[in-house]
C-alpha cells in the first residue's frame, strides 16, 4: 500500500512537472506568436491604409503618408495644405492637447511656427523654457473660449480643435465672434456618415466615455462652416479630423471633390500603429526651444 501511494506520488509529481513544461512551452509560443502576428498585423495595416491613399478620390489625401506627430495621418494633409496657402511658417493655437506628446501643432513647432496650447492636462514636459509654445492648463467652455483666445493678442492662422464632445458648440462660439483662421482643425465623429447631422448635447463639464458620444458629424460641422465662408478640403484617413480652409484660399483648392461624400473618412480609429519612432520628450523640447 505505501509502495503503491508513493508511486502515485511520484507519478503526480512527473505529471505536474510535464504540465507545466508544456504551459511554460506554449506561453513562450504565445508570446512569440504574438509577437510575431503584431509585425504582421501592422504590415497588413499599412497595406490596407496605403490602398485608401492611392483610391480615395480626394488628391490631398494622398498626402496621409506623413505621421510623425499627430494621432493618425494629419501632419502630411496639414502641411500640404498650407503650402498650397503660402504659409511657411505662423501663428497656431491648439485647444485640447493631451499631454502634449501627440496632438496637430508639434509638426508646427518642427517648422518653427509659434503658438499656444490650452489643454485639461498637464504637459508630459515643461513648456516654460520655450520662446516658440505657450501652454495654459484650463477647462475649456464655450464660456471662456472666446476670452482664453482674445487674451492672445494675436490672430491664429490656424486652430486645431479636439477636446472628445463640445467641438461643434466650441468652433460655434470662435466663429461668432468672428474668429476665423486660415485654417480650422476639428475632431468629427465618423460613425455617422456623411448624410447625418448628429450632435451631442452642449454640456460643460463632458467627459469622454470611451464610446460613440462625443462631438458631432462631417455634416453637422460643414453646414457650420459653409455658413461662415468655409471650405471642406480633406478628411483624415483614419476619420478622426476634418480640415477646413477660409474662402479666400478656396481656388486653390479646385481638385478637391465637392461632393461631401468624396471627403469623408469612414473611422479607422485604434487599429494603427505608428510607423515611427515614439515622440521622445527631448524631441520635443529640442522642437520648442
Amino acid at each position: 500500500m505505501g509502495v503503491r501511494i508513493f508511486d502515485s506520488f511520484i507519478f503526480l509529481e512527473y505529471d505536474s512537472e510535464v504540465i507545466m513544461k508544456n504551459q511554460l512551452k506554449k506561453a513562450f509560443s504565445f508570446i512569440k506568436n504574438k509577437s510575431k502576428n503584431k509585425y504582421s498585423y501592422d504590415l497588413l495595416l499599412h497595406k490596407v491604409f496605403a490602398e485608401k491613399r492611392s483610391t480615395h478620390p480626394n488628391p490631398l489625401n494622398k498626402f496621409s503618408v506623413l505621421n510623425g506627430f499627430s494621432q493618425s495621418d494629419e501632419d502630411g494633409i496639414s502641411l500640404e495644405i498650407l503650402r498650397r496657402i503660402g504659409l511657411n511658417s505662423g501663428f497656431f493655437v491648439e485647444f485640447g492637447v493631451g499631454d502634449g506628446t501627440e496632438n496637430n501643432s508639434l509638426v508646427l513647432l518642427a517648422c518653427n511656427w509659434k503658438g499656444v496650447w490650452f489643454g485639461g492636462e498637464e504637459l508630459a514636459f515643461n513648456s516654460e523654457i520655450s520662446n516658440k509654445l505657450d501652454f495654459k492648463k484650463v477647462w475649456i467652455t464655450k464660456d471662456n473660449i472666446v476670452s482664453l483666445y482674445k487674451s492672445l493678442g494675436e490672430n491664429a492662422d490656424v486652430i486645431s480643435l479636439d477636446l472628445d464632445g463640445n467641438d461643434i458648440y466650441l468652433v460655434e462660439k470662435l466663429l461668432l465672434n468672428n474668429i476665423m483662421p486660415k485654417l480650422f482643425i476639428v475632431e468629427y465623429n465618423a460613425k455617422f456618415p456623411p448624410q447625418v447631422e448628429f450632435k451631442i448635447d452642449y454640456n460643460a463639464s463632458h467627459k469622454w466615455e470611451r464610446d460613440d458620444y462625443f462631438g458631432a458629424s462631417l455634416k453637422s460641422f460643414n453646414n457650420l462652416f459653409t455658413s461662415y465662408g468655409y471650405k471642406l478640403v480633406c478628411c483624415s484617413l483614419s476619420g478622426a479630423n476634418a480640415f477646413f480652409v477660409s474662402s479666400d484660399y478656396a481656388h486653390l483648392f479646385d481638385d478637391v471633390p465637392k461632393d461631401i461624400e468624396e471627403i469623408y473618412c469612414e473611422p479607422f480609429y485604434f487599429l494603427r500603429t505608428k510607423k515611427m519612432h515614439p515622440t521622445s520628450i527631448r524631441t520635443i523640447l529640442k522642437l520648442i526651444s
